[in-house]
């Protein structure tokens, strides 16, 4: 009997929820902690508590897959926020040895992520400085990347003084030395697998850019695994939240002995070759990296294939790119002209017809779906067809959740297990709710409407929480009902929504999902 121990980034849904439902579509068993002990946002999970999870639960385990920001710093935010030294942090790692000892057999998939840099002025998930000097943090780190590139014009020679003026010092030294910590920390990782206390390792490059201190820390680790020899055992990508999803796929693959062939097809020519906002490279290699990392290859004919990828991608890259919420007149002119979207739909249909799995990643927009796109599969009579959908945040989180979940049902394509067909529709049911239903339209109307006259803000509506809430959830039950509720498949009822951080960013909820008849 297979037993896969999986402790997440944080205890947001994306990190543990997602993985969870995931598992509920397979014959795997996913073990995972209670919320509880995960901590909450900016309060680090105890550490004690995480350790003794994880020797408890990795006694009689064939897989863990571990986040080393959860071990280490208590979760994605606490690794932005700790005064732990180097020595604390190694000191931290030292439990997968514990772990190894007691359980020679077990295979460690282990993920730590390279620190965020934002590139405006917020103190919600950074520290209280980060309100006022954000911005300036990371452009002097792009700018201290350019001068060591040797690639710094005279305006921004003089840029870099004027900002390193104007930030105080005792912070930028905050900041940098955090920051030099936790690339210790992952470099002390990388030894780890050298040494075979973790069998495959990705630092996920948590919203980057070309330039600044993510880059340069980025090159020194890709460094270190070329010297050791280990690029077979470590990725370095775009990425972050979908990560849980990621490597619980590629445990899927391993566990099953199956290799599956997807086949990526976009809805733009320019679209291989776009650097999507938040990353730093071109669609297409972040694609091959969530391919590989998740266990599967990309073949170069959709006669190979166990499944299609429909990559609905942008045609122009980083400020560019259209957040969803945006008019579809106030879109770049790439959106009109270098997108076609009736010959993206119609080769769907083609592939459909020929009892193919699809999946579609959606990231032509940023932090939600394309209302365009969703739409006319609406109109088409597709989404009950579809196998697999996301579209939120960035395009690195659309990528891991949507190759992960169409992998596992390439597997199961010809198999008939109605509960399992059942928790997988779940899933995606609950991803066309969250990402099209709530990030693209909800979040946008009650953050516009409800959350002025209710005396909140967008990142803090705990005075009105459950007054929200329940505004959230009717307008969630109304987009089921104009858009999902086709009852050709099965029927939706939404439960339990909550606002998990106390925010308006992300959301909370149960979808129940009753099958009717299978299509």
């Amino acid at each position: 009997m297979m037993k896969v121990v999986y402790l997440p980034l944080d205890e947001r849904p994306c990190n543990l929820k997602y993985p969870q439902q995931l598992a509920a579509a397979t014959d795997i068993q996913l073990f995972t902690p209670s919320k509880q002990i995960l901590g909450r946002k900016k309060n680090p999970a105890k550490f004690e508590d995480i350790r003794s999870w994880l020797l408890r639960e990795t006694k009689e385990a064939t897989h863990l897959i571990l986040s080393l920001d959860m071990l280490v710093y208590g979760g994605i935010v606490p690794s932005r926020l700790h005064q732990l030294t180097d020595e604390e942090c190694v000191a931290r790692l030292d439990v997968i040895k514990e772990i190894k000892q007691q359980n020679q057999r077990i295979i460690i998939y282990a993920f730590n992520l390279i620190m965020r840099v934002p590139s405006y002025n917020s103190s919600d998930e950074e520290p209280d400085y980060y309100a006022i000097y954000g911005e300036r943090i990371s452009h002097y780190g792009k700018l201290l990347d350019k001068k060591g590139r040797g690639e710094l014009l005279e305006q921004e020679s003089e840029d870099f003084i004027l900002l390193k003026q104007e930030i105080p010092v005792e912070i930028l030294k905050d900041f940098t030395n955090r920051r030099r910590t936790n690339s210790a920390t992952n470099l002390v990782a990388i030894d780890l697998v050298q040494i075979g206390l973790i069998d495959f390792l990705i630092f996920p490059l948590d919203d980057n850019a070309e330039y600044g201190f993510s880059a340069m820390e980025q090159s020194d680790l890709l460094f270190k695994v070329e010297q050791l020899q280990l690029m077979d055992r470590i990725a370095i990508y775009p990425g972050a939240d979908e990560i849980g999803c990621t490597l619980f796929s590629k445990v899927f693959c391993e566990i099953h002995q199956y290799t599956p062939a997807l086949y990526v097809r976009y809805s733009s020519t320019n679209g291989p070759f776009i650097i999507p906002k938040y990353e730093d490279r071109s669609l297409q290699e972040s694609i091959k990296s969530h391919l590989t990392a998740s266990g599967a290859v990309m073949v170069d004919h959709s006669l190979d294939a166990d499944a299609v990828l429909f990559t609905h991608s942008p045609a122009v890259g980083q400020s560019g790119m259209a957040e969803p919420n945006q008019l579809f007149s106030e879109r770049h002119r790439s959106y009109f002209s270098e997108i076609n979207y009736r010959e993206f739909i119609q080769a769907m249909q083609f592939y459909l017809s020929k009892n193919m799995v699809v999946g579609i990643a959606d990231v032509a927009t940023c932090n939600g779906s394309d209302q365009t796109l969703m739409y006319m599969l609406k109109k088409q009579g597709l989404l009950e067809k579809i196998s697999a959908y996301a579209g939120w945040n960035t395009s690195g989180n659309s990528l891991g959740t949507v190759i992960a979940h169409t992998i596992i049902e390439s597997y199961y394509h010809k198999m008939i297990d109605y509960e399992r067909i059942a928790k997988s529709r779940e899933f995606y049911y609950s991803r066309l709710v969250e990402d099209w239903g709530y990030q693209t339209i909800v979040r946008k109307q009650v953050a516009t409407n409800d959350i002025p006259r209710l005396g909140c803000t967008y990142f803090d509506i705990s005075s009105q929480l459950e007054v929200i809430q329940s505004i959230i959830k009717q307008k969630l039950e109304q987009f089921i009902k104009e858009n999902l509720s086709n009852p050709a498949e099965g029927r939706l009822k939404l439960e339990n929504v909550t606002s998990p951080w106390k925010r308006m960013f992300e959301v909370d909820f149960h979808l129940s999902y009753v099958m009717e008849k299978i299509v």
